[in-house]
């Protein structure tokens, strides 16, 4: 990754977690794309990944973000402000899917039944890191050209495979998009965002351990 302005990556990293979020809200949290939305959204991923990877890293996820800091390819003053911008933007992605689709504001919360949501939490958002670290951060894989692709078929077959039991979030900027659209009460959020930041720091410490 080139040495980009901190202003350079951190707009970079709104642009891509806005459009992840905004496609997971208007195709499958509050539009219609029903079996075709995961598509979409890993679609979406892939090519944001490849437009900013070379600039941010492509984290748009605290996560990833998280993961890659404790793998060491992440600088600790990057840390805070790409959480934040990724928050940011997936507020804004959700506020935006809401007055396009509901402005109304008649959202129905999802549902979600505490141990299988927050193990597929815990084991996509682990699948998600670890392929990251290894195909994005890792020295044996360097320039290769199959990054993005392969970090959007996880998300892909995540959100194919326990979508219906956790509503495949994987990523803390998603769960917020979730609450600030409406779909996810705060009170359960914590099914969400704590099995995603231990799944992403259990990648880091596998990854790390796999090269002792």
């Amino acid at each position: 990754m080139s040495d980009f302005s901190t202003r350079a990556k951190l707009t970079t990293e709104f642009i891509g977690t806005l459009f992840l979020t905004l496609a997971i809200c208007t195709a499958a949290v509050l539009g219609t794309a029903g079996a075709l939305a995961p598509f979409a959204i890993a679609s979406t991923l892939m090519v944001m990944i490849y437009a900013g990877g070379h600039i941010s890293g492509a984290h748009y996820n605290p996560a990833v973000t998280l993961s890659i800091y404790l793998r060491g390819a992440c600088k600790k003053s990057d840390l805070a402000p790409y959480i934040a911008t990724q928050l940011v933007a997936g507020t804004t992605g959700a506020i935006i899917a809401v007055n396009m689709l509901v402005p109304e504001g008649n959202v129905e919360q999802i549902v979600l039944e505490t141990g299988p949501a927050f193990t597929a939490e815990l084991l996509f958002t682990f699948a998600l890191a670890y392929v990251i670290l290894n195909v994005a951060t890792s020295e044996s894989t360097e320039g290769n050209g199959f990054y993005g692709a392969a970090i959007a078929l996880v998300v892909l077959a995540g959100a194919l495979s326990v979508g219906s039991i956790s509503g495949a979030s994987f990523n803390p900027a998603v769960t917020v998009a979730l609450i600030a659209s409406g779909t996810l009460g705060v009170e359960d959020s914590w099914i969400h965002f704590i099995p995603q930041v231990v799944g992403g720091c259990l990648a880091a410490l596998v990854f790390k351990a796999q090269r002792v």
